[in-house]
């Protein structure tokens, strides 16, 4: 993804379509920083609360321990409903249309490379010679060379003293621009010889690059697990495909835990202060995070299947948040 940026960004693209590039980003960022925010907002509230001696008025107020959650579930219930709908609808969609715009706008925005001081040939039959020089006056840059035998019949030496690389257009062509030249035919007739000057000649030739504008399509459930069985159960890449299918789940229901794994935390970390409580709450999604590329890496390695990588961390939380919370209920 960071490549896509880089190229979207050195081929200085509109920022209309760098924008709909961050629109289609945000359900990906959106899964991945709700969890964190579900939990860091639990442990502020509870850290406040503890450290304001309100959890023990409320206890003493006959208010039991699992009644004070119940704001809690309902909160990260909604945060779960959420991340649900964007983990397995919108970023699904999202991760599909952006690799369709990013590479439309990439290949819209493309022009023909030429290496200065050797021969390209950017197409059969095609030969392009820059100089190796830096020399240019404005976006023109310096003399160019071009001999084009695509019609052996009729061969073409074109030489320009400027030049401008054109953007591609709409039937998939590339075009120099060249200024101040000429047109050289050398025909079959040797005794002959034709040649035109032009002050602005626009050449386009077809695009030497593949066209990416067709539609992008995820694999279903049931095409990966055809594919997995092809390559006997050994290709990583179908692997870790398999297992975005899992944390398509495994990733809204660890938003609720992390929301409930707030309250001990917040409750336990009350002498450190704010800072301490968010300090803890850092550890805790760094841990979970981990957690999440050592089921990758297990998955990878063949260690663990794709669902028991994608639902470990989950397990392994469950587990704390169950013993922190029955830790705090006896305070």
């Amino acid at each position: 993804m960071l490549r896509l940026v880089d190229l979207v960004i050195s081929r200085g693209i509109s920022l209309a379509s760098l924008g709909s590039i961050i629109m289609h980003l945000l359900p990906s960022f959106l899964v991945l920083t709700l969890p964190i925010a579900c939990l860091i907002s639990t442990i502020t509230a509870f850290n406040r609360l503890s450290f304001d001696n309100e959890v023990i008025a409320l206890r003493a107020a006959g208010v039991s321990f699992w009644r004070i959650n119940l704001p809690v579930v309902a909160f990260a219930g909604v945060v779960f409903g959420l991340t649900m709908v964007l983990s397995e609808w919108g970023q699904p969609w999202a991760n599909v249309s952006l690799k369709t715009l990013a590479l439309s706008v990439i290949e819209d925005e493309m022009t023909l490379g030429v290496d200065s001081g050797v021969f390209n040939e950017p197409i059969p039959g095609l030969m392009v010679y820059i100089p190796n020089s830096k020399q240019s006056i404005g976006t023109k840059k310096m003399g160019v060379f071009i001999s084009d035998q695509r019609n052996p019949s009729q061969p073409l030496i074109i030489v320009a003293q400027h030049f401008q690389m054109l953007k591609q257009n709409e039937s998939r062509q590339i075009g120099i621009r060249l200024f101040d030249g000429a047109i050289h035919q050398i025909p079959q007739d040797a005794s002959t010889f034709h040649r035109v000057t032009f002050g602005t000649y626009d050449f386009w030739m077809p695009s030497p690059f593949k066209s990416s504008k067709e539609k992008v399509t995820r694999k279903s459930y049931g095409e990966l697990l055809e594919e997995l069985e092809t390559s006997g159960g050994k290709n990583s890449g179908t692997l870790r495909r398999l297992m975005e299918y899992y944390k398509d789940t495994a990733f809204p229901v660890s938003t609720f835990i992390l929301g409930l794994l707030g309250v001990p935390v917040g409750i336990v970390s009350k002498r450190s202060g704010k800072a301490g409580g968010f300090a803890i709450g850092v550890l805790v999604v760094i841990g979970f995070y981990m957690l999440n590329v050592l089921g990758e890496f297990l998955v990878t390695t063949q260690v663990a299947s794709p669902m028991v990588g994608a639902w470990l961390p989950n397990v392994l939380l469950a587990l704390i948040t169950a013993w922190m919370m029955n830790q705090a209920r006896k305070l």
